[in-house]
């Protein structure tokens, strides 16, 4: 097991996975309590790959969320002393919570406005599969961390069972038919529509791209798992064809090199 992600390993246990599967419920039904929740082990996970990759807590590093949306995340890296900087690209996102986040930048994920190098932690947590072009914001995310720091890419696969949000799981028939389905049904547009805010993307994908990286030594990628399982489940993202299906998450933790 890769040093960086040990620390962390030791916390992804079956009792976490079933209380943040249980979190799901509450997504469209109470988003402060789903994300709440889901920004402390965010923060849990991040925390813990930075030690393991630098020696050193978040006390004082530069924390870019890329797509932080309304700042649901911004409490929690602060508890743990981290100037926390989230940029979003839609500004009703931004304020549709009714936070204040001190910092927040407006602008896409795909050009970010950020120096080659500037932030110590760069992470991305369910944004990839909302945007037409993941790889280019991952290439983003990897230039404007600093080389020795981290980059965590964290994003749902889409034949896993949270690929389609909420026209799941008619999204296994095709994603377009999926939206259509749940417009006859609700009488409106789901928030997460396919071909213009949900996007087919494959934990192949997120794998390919890791390589990639890894062989043009830009980056030294420093794991690779699924976000949710237990960590005696994380052996599936390295079986084609399984990973697709039963990963519902993919992290790619990586390290920049220039």
């Amino acid at each position: 097991m890769p040093v960086a992600t040990a620390r962390f390993a030791k916390r992804a246990t079956l009792r976490r996975a079933l209380r943040l599967l249980t979190d799901f419920s509450h997504e469209q039904s109470n988003p402060a309590l789903f994300y709440g929740r889901l920004a402390a082990d965010t923060a849990e996970m991040v925390a813990d790959l930075y030690a393991g990759t630098t020696g050193a807590d978040l006390d004082g590093a530069l924390v870019l969320d890329v797509g932080g949306g309304p700042g649901y995340f911004a409490r929690e890296f602060a508890d743990r002393g981290a100037r926390y900087v989230p940029v979003e690209p839609d500004p009703s996102e931004m304020h549709a919570a009714g936070l204040q986040v001190h910092g927040a930048v407006r602008g896409s994920g795909m050009a970010l406005p950020f120096r080659d190098g500037a932030v110590d932690v760069c992470f991305s947590s369910n944004v990839a599969e909302h945007i037409c072009d993941p790889w280019l914001m991952a290439a983003e995310m990897l230039r404007v961390t600093r080389p020795g720091g981290l980059m965590v890419l964290s994003y749902t696969v889409w034949l896993g069972p949270f690929g389609g949000h909420e026209t799941g799981p008619w999204h296994y028939l095709g994603g377009e038919r999926a939206a259509r389905r749940y417009r006859r049904k609700h009488g409106r547009e789901p928030k997460n529509r396919f071909g213009t805010s949900l996007f087919a993307v494959r934990a192949a994908d997120g794998m390919r791209w890791a390589r990639g990286v890894s062989e043009s030594e830009r980056a030294v990628v420093l794991g690779t798992f699924p976000r949710y399982h237990p960590r005696w489940a994380w052996w599936l993202v390295r079986v084609p064809g399984l990973r697709e299906l039963l990963v519902s998450n993919l992290v790619v933790v990586a390290s920049p090199t220039r």
